[in-house]
């Protein structure tokens, strides 16, 4: 042990080793203050330094602040949207549609072209109206031309003449604007036959003018004459529902889903599947098969009017004398196919919308696998003894409560299709099931087979 005085010997070993770094430290200390401190030049560029120095820390940020709020909004946006397809899915997709494109008689197409307000005939107008304007111009031309051909001298009617001509090849012409114009009308009709099949399902009806432009109520919101935003729309909608939807859809109504009414959904939850249903916007990329993969289209309430006359009786509710009669018609599996998707009514006149449900199974067993799961699972169950699949199947759609797929509820599927198809519209969408089996192959029927359709007993 050193006492305290050996500390100020430079024999001591503690004062060998603390004394050399306070000497250094003060030394350093010294140093500093010489240089920084004791002159007025050095303290300035200090001073100069840390100035310049923080500007441009402060100009980096302000550069890439406006990036930075951009990526947050970005992520806010994006989460919005993701608890908004919770939402959607949860609530929404029975009368909408797992993609909202609709379900024929219980809810329209979320996810369309008419809802957000695309005008297919918007280039082809733009291309009439500007051959119209150029035909007028150049007719206008040539009328003045001939007024002025009367008292012009022999050089003027020469020009006059040749300028005429050149109207008339552009108004008449091979390559003129006739041909241009003959050739927009085709595109036109063109466009106005593949859209039928939507037309068909309840896109409005666009109409030819005289001058050969098409309107059309292409957008729900202006047909509804509907003043603010499609965002605006879509919340308000979700905020106070459609009370009187039930007086024109079969099988659903557009309720209120706020808390504000009663019901169990939060303003921000209402925000987020507004977004959802938003972020399905295309703006200019909407094609035609987006139009035509739509299922339901919104109805038009109207007053009075009369019903579809049917084409065939109801195939009833006997499950055994289905399956007996199925053995003398034939299914056709592209029309069942249309049937199932909503795309053409039953011969009784009702659009049963099967696939809206059962579209990739969420709120209903997927289509794709109901043959196949009848052999490798119903089969062996003892409540289906006996049972063939077209039985299985026949029974699931005319007595949907007899037997309920595990994970999926009860009273989902309507219980009345008995009486709004036929036993041709039956064997139709038995025959399209069957094409999706990979245990037991559909073979299509050869044209010799009896197609003749027997009448059921109800």
């Amino acid at each position: 042990m050193y006492h305290v005085g050996c500390l100020r010997s430079l024999r001591c070993p503690i004062w060998r080793c603390s004394g050399n770094v306070l000497i250094r430290t003060q030394r350093e200390k010294d140093m500093l203050q010489r240089l920084l401190i004791d002159r007025i030049e050095n303290r300035i560029l200090v001073g100069i330094t840390m100035f310049v120095g923080i500007m441009i820390l402060i100009g980096w940020v302000a550069i890439n602040e406006g990036e930075r709020m951009r990526s947050f909004t970005n992520q806010f946006e994006a989460r919005s949207i993701e608890f908004g397809a919770e939402l959607f899915a949860a609530n929404c997709t029975t009368c909408h549609g797992v993609d909202g494109r609709g379900i024929g008689n219980f809810g329209p197409a979320l996810n369309s072209p008419y809802l957000f307000g695309h005008n297919y005939f918007a280039s082809i107008n733009n291309q009439i109206t500007a051959i119209n304007a150029r035909e007028a111009q150049l007719i206008a031309e040539r009328d003045a031309l001939m007024q002025e051909f009367v008292n012009a001298n022999d050089a003027r009617r020469e020009q006059i003449r040749a300028r005429r001509d050149e109207i008339e090849a552009i108004l008449t012409g091979e390559d003129g604007l006739a041909a241009e114009r003959a050739a927009v009308f085709a595109e036109r009709d063109n466009l106005l036959n593949s859209l039928q099949p939507a037309i068909d399902l309840g896109y409005p009806q666009p109409t030819v003018n005289e001058d050969g432009t098409v309107t059309s109520v292409y957008s729900r919101l202006a047909f509804l004459e509907w003043n603010g935003s499609l965002e605006s729309f879509i919340y308000t909608t979700l905020v106070h529902g459609r009370p009187t939807s039930k007086t024109y859809w079969e099988n659903a109504q557009m309720v209120s889903w706020s808390q504000q009414t009663g019901a169990p959904l939060r303003d921000d939850q209402l925000r987020n599947l507004t977004a959802y249903i938003m972020n399905w916007d295309k703006g200019n990329a909407w094609t035609i098969e987006d139009a035509l993969a739509v299922r339901q289209y919104p109805l038009v309430p109207v007053a009075g009017g009369g019903e579809m006359v049917a084409s065939a009786p109801p195939v009833g509710t006997d499950v055994d004398a289905i399956v007996a009669q199925l053995d003398t018609v034939v299914g056709d599996p592209v029309r069942g196919e249309q049937i199932y998707n909503n795309q053409q009514r039953s011969q009784l006149g009702a659009r049963l919308g099967c696939g809206g449900c059962h579209l990739n199974g969420v709120a209903g067993p997927a289509h794709n696998a109901k043959w196949d799961h009848f052999f490798n699972e119903r089969s062996q169950l003892p409540q289906f003894a006996g049972y063939t699949v077209q039985k299985y199947l026949v029974e699931s759609i005319v007595n949907t409560g007899a037997y309920i797929v595990p994970g999926y509820a009860a009273g989902q599927m309507p219980g009345d299709f008995a009486n709004r198809m036929s036993l041709q519209d039956m064997a139709d969408i038995l025959a399209y099931l069957h094409t999706f089996s990979t245990v037991d192959p559909y073979v299509p029927p050869t044209p010799a087979e009896p197609s003749a359709e027997a009448t059921p007993e109800a």
